[in-house]
This record gives C-alpha cells, sequence and structure tokens, in this order.
C-alpha cells in the first residue's frame, strides 16, 4: 500500500513503479458529457516489463507456434468479458493505412465501446474497496501502481490480446515450457512483440494495437485507489514478468477533478480542457507520470454535434458522424512522450482562416536552411532516441521550414485572431527553423483558451494554448509569447527533463530562444536584435531581483535536489519537489535564472559556436530525457579552452543552479544595460515625467498654462520600462496619471504595459482608473493575480471591496492554484 499523502502538501508525489512494469502505449475511448461535467472512459494500456525485471523471465527455449491453436482452445474454459462483440472489424483488413487505422472500420466499433456496455460491464462492482480489497489478500502477489487521483474506478480487466485475428504473426518466435502459464505467456509475449515493431511499421502497430483494445477481457483484476494512485493486482501473480502486460480499466472522471477545468469560453458555450495542472493529467486517465514513463497513445473521443476536439496528435482530426447527433474524433502519435504531455480541449471552437494571406506566407517559407547552419552532420547520425518514425531522419521533413498550421478561437475573438496572430504563426514557425532546423512535430494547432486560464501560452505536442491576454496591443506580446512556445517544441517536449524539479532545461531554453526567433521573425538588423535584446534583459534582471527579495529561498534554486537530482526509489516512484506548491506556479525563477544562465554562456563562448553548440545538442538529444549534467557537459566538450579559464559544469552548479538569490555573475550585470539606446532613451522620457509632475504639485490650484511637454513614441517593452520606472515615484499626481494614459493610450496597450498601468492606478489611488483594473482582472487572469494583493496591502477601503467584487465574479472559473493564492491575500 502507498504512503498516505496529504494532497496539500507541498511535494508532488510520482507513484508509478515505472521500474517493475513501464507503459509503452495507451488506448483511449472517451465520451465527454458537458451535462454532468465528467469524461466517461475505458483505457488500454500496454507494458513492457520494467528494467530491473527485464532479464527475470519464466519463459523457457522452446518455441511455440505449433501450440497455438491448442492454446485458443483453452480460452473457451477462462471466464472472458467482451467490451466489443466487432473484433472481427479488424481482422479483415490487410493494409495498414491511416484509414485502416481511424476511419470508417473503426466506426461501429467505437460506439459499441461506449456507455453502455460500460455500465452493463460494471454494475456488479460498488464499490473498490468492498470488491477488490488488496489488503484482504496475500502480501506476495505483485502489484502494478498507476498515478492516479480524482477518478472514480469502476473495474479492471486484463485483455486476451491473443484472441485478435491474425495475431499469430507475432507468436512465431515465443518461447513457452510451462504448460501451466503458456495462455498468459503467450500474452505478454505478444504484447512485447507488438511494443517492439520497428518504427517503419507504425501503421501496422497501430492498427494492431486498435485491435488488441478491442479483444474480449479475460478475467478482472483487484484494484484498490489511494489518494495518488490505482494499485492493481492478479492473485497468485508475484512478479511484474507474469502480470497482465495488457489491461483494460473502465472509469470516470469527477465534475472536481484537478487535471481538467470546466467552464465556458468568451462566447459563453461550455468547454473543458487541460490547463497545465500540477497533478498533471491523473485526474483525466490513469497513467504513469513519471517521465520516463516515455508512450505512444491513440484516443477516440465523442461528444455532441456542434463540438470540435483538438489535442496533442500527429494528425488532423475529422468527425466521424455516430448515432443520436454524436461526434467521434481520433488521435494518434507515434513519438513516445510522457502521460503529463496528452493534452485536450473540447468546445464550439471556430478555425480563423485568411486563405489568400496564408497561401503566399507557405509558398515564400520554403527554403533550405542558410549555408552557415545546413551542415548539419549529426543528421548522418543513428539517433540517439528509443526507435519510433523520426523526424530528424525524414529528408522531406527536415526541409519543411513552416509545418502545416491550424488557428481555432472562439467565435467572438477570430475577427482579433485574424488581425495580428495569423500572419504571426508561419512566421515565428520559419524563424524557429532557421535557427534549429527540423521541426520535431509534423504539424501545430494554436488555440486561444478561456479567460480563466492561468499562464499566457502552453505547449504541448502539436498544440499552443495562448491566452487572449496576448491579443490586444497589437503584435509584440502576441509573437514574443508564440516564440516562446514555439521553442518548447524543441526544449521541454522533443528533450524532456529527466527530473521536473529542473524546469529551468525547458523554461530557461523558451525563454532564450523566444528573443532569437522573435528577432528573426521580425527581420531586424543586428543593431535592432542588440538593442532590443539588451532592453529585454533589462526588464528580466529587475524582475528576477524582485522575486528573489520576496520569495521563499528554497523556491529560488534550480535544482533542489542537487547530487540527488534524477535518483528514484528502487520500484520507480519518486517526488516532485514543491511541485504541489501554489505560490511556485506563479513564480518566473527558473525561466529567468535558466535564461541569464544561457545568455551569459553565449557572451563566453560567441553567439555563433554557442548556436551551433545548441543545435548539436538537439540533434544528440531529441527524444531523450536530460538532466543538467548533460547539457553542460557536452557544451564544454565542444570547446575544451573554457575549462582553462575556470567555466566548469561545477562551477555553473555552484553559481547558478544549487543557491538561492540573484546568482553572482548577475549581481553587477543591471548596470551593464542601462547603457543600452533604448534604455536610455526611456530613461530621458521617465526624466520629463518626473519634472511635469513636479511642476503641476507646485502650481497653484487655479488652472496654469504649462509650457507643452513633447513625449517620444515608445516600444513595448520601453513602456512597461517607463512604467516600472515611475512606479518607484513616492507621489504621481492624477493629472500625470491622466496625461499618461492619454499619451500612450494605455488602454489599448498590451497585457504587459496595462498591468503596469494598473499597478500605478492601485498605487496612487487613481479613482478613474479603477475600471482598468476591473478590467484586467476580469479578462487578464493569466497576469492579474498579484494585483490583488496591491488592492489589499493599501487597506483602502475602495480598493479591497473592488479586489473582492472582482475575485467573487471570477472565482467559480478561475484555476484551483489562483484561487487559492488570491484567497490567501483577501481573507
Amino acid at each position: 500500500m502507498e504512503t498516505q499523502l496529504d494532497p496539500m502538501k507541498d511535494d508532488l508525489p510520482l507513484m508509478a513503479n515505472t521500474s517493475h512494469m513501464l507503459v509503452k502505449h495507451y488506448i483511449l475511448d472517451l465520451a465527454v458529457d458537458f451535462k454532468s461535467k465528467v469524461i466517461e472512459g475505458i483505457i488500454v494500456l500496454f507494458f513492457e516489463t520494467g528494467s530491473r525485471y527485464k532479464k527475470t523471465s519464466s519463459t523457457g527455449k522452446e518455441g511455440c507456434q505449433s501450440q497455438f491453436d491448442e492454446i485458443c482452445k483453452m480460452r473457451a474454459s477462462e471466464p472472458c468479458h467482451s467490451p466489443v462483440t466487432n473484433v472481427s472489424a479488424c481482422s479483415s483488413v490487410t493494409e495498414y493505412n491511416d484509414f485502416a487505422v481511424c476511419g470508417k472500420g473503426e466506426e461501429d466499433t467505437s460506439d459499441k465501446n461506449g456507455n453502455h456496455s460500460n455500465k452493463e460491464q460494471a454494475s456488479g462492482i460498488s464499490s473498490s474497496r468492498n470488491c477488490c480489497d488488496i489488503e484482504n489478500h496475500g502480501s506476495k502477489d505483485f502489484l502494478l501502481v498507476l498515478d492516479c487521483c480524482d477518478l472514480s474506478i469502476l473495474k479492471v480487466e486484463e485483455v486476451d490480446v491473443a484472441a485478435v485475428s491474425g495475431i499469430e504473426k507475432f507468436t512465431r518466435s515465443a518461447k513457452l515450457t510451462d504448460v501451466s502459464k503458456e495462455l498468459e505467456n503467450l500474452r505478454n509475449h505478444i504484447v512485447h512483440e507488438l511494443v517492439t515493431l520497428p518504427a517503419d511499421r507504425w501503421k501496422e502497430q497501430l492498427y494492431y494495437f486498435t485491435c488488441c483494445s478491442q479483444a474480449p477481457g479475460c478475467g478482472e483484476l483487484l484494484f484498490t485507489t489511494g489518494t495518488w494512485s490505482l494499485e492493481i493486482r492478479k492473485s497468485g501473480i508475484q512478479t511484474p514478468t507474469d502480470f497482465p502486460h495488457a489491461i483494460r480499466i473502465w472509469y470516470k472522471t469527477k465534475p472536481e477533478g484537478r487535471s481538467v477545468t470546466w467552464t465556458t469560453d468568451q462566447s459563453g458555450r461550455p468547454c473543458v480542457y487541460t490547463m497545465g495542472s500540477p497533478i498533471n493529467n491523473r485526474a483525466l486517465f490513469p497513467c504513469q507520470e513519471p517521465p520516463v514513463a516515455l508512450s505512444t497513445w491513440q484516443a477516440s473521443v465523442r461528444t455532441a454535434a456542434g463540438f470540435v476536439v483538438l489535442m496533442s496528435g500527429e494528425n488532423s482530426a475529422e468527425p466521424v458522424q455516430l448515432p443520436e447527433g454524436t461526434l467521434s474524433w481520433y488521435y494518434y502519435v507515434t513519438m513516445p512522450m510522457p502521460a503529463s504531455t496528452f493534452t485536450i480541449a473540447v468546445g464550439c471552437w471556430q478555425e480563423v482562416k485568411q486563405q489568400s494571406f496564408t497561401a503566399a506566407v507557405q509558398t515564400n517559407t520554403e527554403f533550405s536552411l542558410p549555408s552557415s547552419q545546413a551542415d548539419f552532420r549529426w543528421h548522418e547520425e543513428i539517433c540517439g532516441h528509443v526507435e519510433y518514425p523520426c523526424r530528424f531522419q525524414n529528408p522531406a521533413a527536415r526541409s519543411q521550414a513552416v509545418i502545416p498550421y491550424r488557428l481555432f478561437a472562439p467565435w467572438c475573438l477570430m475577427e482579433r485572431c485574424e488581425e495580428h496572430l495569423l500572419q504571426l504563426i508561419p512566421q515565428c514557425l520559419s524563424a524557429a527553423y532557421t535557427t534549429l532546423g527540423t521541426h520535431p512535430f509534423s504539424r501545430l494547432d494554436v488555440l486561444i483558451v478561456p479567460s480563466n486560464f492561468s499562464s499566457l501560452g502552453m505547449a504541448s505536442p502539436h498544440i499552443i494554448f495562448l491566452s487572449q491576454s496576448v491579443l490586444p496591443g497589437g503584435s509584440h506580446l502576441c509573437g514574443t509569447r508564440l516564440c516562446h512556445e514555439i521553442a518548447h517544441a524543441w526544449f521541454g517536449l522533443a528533450i524532456g527533463a529527466r527530473d521536473w524539479t529542473e524546469e529551468w532545461l525547458s523554461e530557461g531554453f523558451a525563454t532564450f530562444f523566444e528573443d532569437v526567433f522573435w528577432a528573426r521573425a521580425q527581420q531586424l538588423s543586428h543593431d535592432e536584435v542588440k538593442g532590443q535584446q539588451e532592453l529585454k534583459a533589462l526588464l528580466r534582471w529587475r524582475r528576477l531581483r524582485d522575486e528573489v527579495q520576496n520569495s521563499e529561498e528554497e523556491l529560488q534554486v534550480l535544482r533542489p535536489k542537487k547530487d540527488s537530482t534524477g535518483e528514484l526509489s528502487e520500484s520507480g516512484a519518486s517526488v516532485v519537489k514543491y511541485g504541489l506548491k501554489a505560490e511556485k506556479i506563479f513564480m518566473q525563477v527558473h525561466y529567468l535564472k535558466g535564461y541569464f544562465l544561457l545568455q551569459s554562456l553565449a557572451r563566453i563562448i560567441g553567439e555563433t559556436s554557442y548556436l551551433a553548440s545548441l543545435r548539436k545538442f538537439v540533434h544528440k538529444f531529441h527524444g531523450q530525457l536530460v538532466l543538467s549534467q548533460d547539457f553542460l557537459c557536452m557544451l564544454l566538450e565542444d570547446i575544451p579552452e573554457q575549462k582553462e579559464s575556470g567555466l566548469t559544469v561545477e562551477s555553473i552548479f555552484q553559481n547558478w543552479l544549487d543557491t538561492s538569490g540573484m546568482p553572482k555573475p548577475l549581481l553587477e550585470e543591471g548596470e551593464t544595460w542601462k547603457e543600452c539606446q533604448l534604455v536610455q532613451q526611456v530613461s530621458g522620457e521617465v526624466t520629463k515625467w518626473i519634472q511635469t509632475n513636479q511642476r503641476i504639485r507646485k502650481s497653484s490650484k487655479k488652472k496654469r498654462k504649462q509650457d507643452e511637454v513633447v513625449f517620444q513614441k515608445l516600444l513595448p517593452d520601453q513602456l512597461v520600462l517607463l512604467l516600472e520606472s515611475l512606479l518607484e515615484e513616492k507621489t504621481l499626481c492624477p493629472r500625470i496619471l491622466q496625461r499618461l494614459e492619454k499619451t500612450y493610450q494605455l488602454r489599448e496597450q498590451d497585457a504587459e504595459v496595462r498591468h503596469r498601468w494598473c499597478e500605478l492606478v492601485v498605487k496612487h489611488k487613481y479613482v478613474p482608473g479603477y475600471g482598468d483594473v476591473e478590467t484586467f482582472l476580469r479578462e487578464d487572469q493569466a497576469m492579474g493575480v498579484y494585483l490583488y494583493g496591491e488592492l489589499m496591502v493599501n487597506e483602502d477601503v475602495k480598493q479591497q471591496e473592488l479586489a473582492r467584487k472582482c475575485f467573487a465574479a471570477a472565482r467559480e472559473h478561475m484555476d484551483a492554484s489562483s484561487a487559492k493564492v488570491v484567497a490567501e491575500m483577501l481573507f
């Protein structure tokens, strides 16, 4: 049994015993019900024996092909539960094309594998504890532990994969001696052969996964659920090698489950989506959460007509019409990924199109890499990851500057999306390609998610969620955030962190490349790039300085587990340190410290050599999980002369990754960026505003004509710095604030600028601006959390009333972590 863990504690437990059994493929069959706010599903999991047990096997050395027919006859004497009667639907198909996998041949079985048979088969199970209590049985049986939370588990059974027609081809090399275990071993052998098929047979593999998922059951398995886990056992089975390697689970989500959020979109229509919960997907389906559990998956999702299902899948799904007005959407992935990257969004999304422009951009962006970047010798090498259909080995994929993309949004935001975002997508994709080469994923959907989304963006394989906050105020915030999320395709997805506490390996890299991609997307000159990046560096330095002054020290460390980073227990279970700490979600330290470390290395090594090393890192480690030292060792091996100057992995750990506070190399860095021309321009404008404020305050109450001051036009990042600088002033009079808003049209600017404007309004109790604060808290929930605290800290009755009013209106649909933090501020 698992140790009882308090779900409100700081550390996130990863309970799955991945060292004993490792999931390789999921097949999900889900039905979304907006009335009950429940997703009802069947999931089939295919396993391999884990690394600690692979050498232990109960099979002998004799072949079993001649025994296959006789073994099939033995099934008649076994208890058998068939959730799908149409197993033969798979048997007559011999060509493994996309239609065989996901098309009309599956339409009938998808419907039959639905809620009705679920209820029939699960009706005898009233309680997991009462019916399948593991504690009442012997302790010697092997326990399969899955990560699971906020789910109603209805039934678990073994799948008889040997019943699939045509499956004999996977039994020819099976070696069985123990007659009593022949059928169990045969089933596990079939699963092993199936999950280890070579990459060029991926269509056949998905086809047989589908067939096996529809095979009859061959006996219920005992299970019990805990706070964080689902534990499964088969009586008399004592090792992972002998445990069933294909199991089927019937379950339902709960409306309060924390992996998905049920809400309404900006047009008032119902929707549900995975919003990047701290507990990941364990409240959406039982799974193995540890990143080492890299798996592929297929999913069919049924929902009412009028809804669109978007998912992190390789194919652009087209809905299949089912009886009674429902639609079925099918997606799949062939690149093994952690279960946490599975993403779904179901809503009345509308596709945003602008045909003429899109066609022109795509025509102009099919080009080869510049000569300085075209010599990717690493393409000739064998990839270091487990075998899958890899785009880095595909010549057509390697020359694809802009992958196919689509943009979706609620109906009321379509026009705004078309104005800027639609044309930015191919520009940013092309800029990413010229920087890093091959796109790791074959296509991209971009979705504007509901206003309760707690971040500006979130990247998953094949799909990016963006907050509506990126849309107003021109293309700057929209473009930079899009570039950040596109960068995650390489850093965070194609290359994952082996230990989730090392978030900087994802966020630090994405922040660094956000600047590189955006500069190239804008086609800026060298001097313009240098100026913008120095201004951005100063803003980030100021933000990091403020954050380390106002947060707990242990949350400021990028490698909180230090030398034990990446270590697992004997079973493979572990914890994500501070993974459930609500405040951590809003911290930027892993973004900012990671970015500054990469910037520091770029200055030491030289930009050209550095980018070449980063491209080498991508080609060496894509499809794999890494620790900090994997990157740093590779980088320093490329530049051995740096070791002589004292730059070592150990010194980087000490200065950047293993300590709290500002990294030593950064302490004096803030002064250097103040010499940048864009920063100097802001300093001049700040001086003008301060002097104007002083003149107005000294003037008599009678209106006196002032000398007209001419203020320069500023870039969005310059406006952010201007407003932050004015926030340091003790007093700004109402007339200055009024003029400030009018001069820069602050209500029309992007969310970063408007956030600083709202801070000024709150600090100086500028009542005419309270409407702007209310609008921001309602429409920009991804950024407004700490404004609540500022409204409360002034101890002003009107401001506190405003905070409570806004929270009351937003709380029902607010992200749970955001609501928790805000509630602590207000009450």
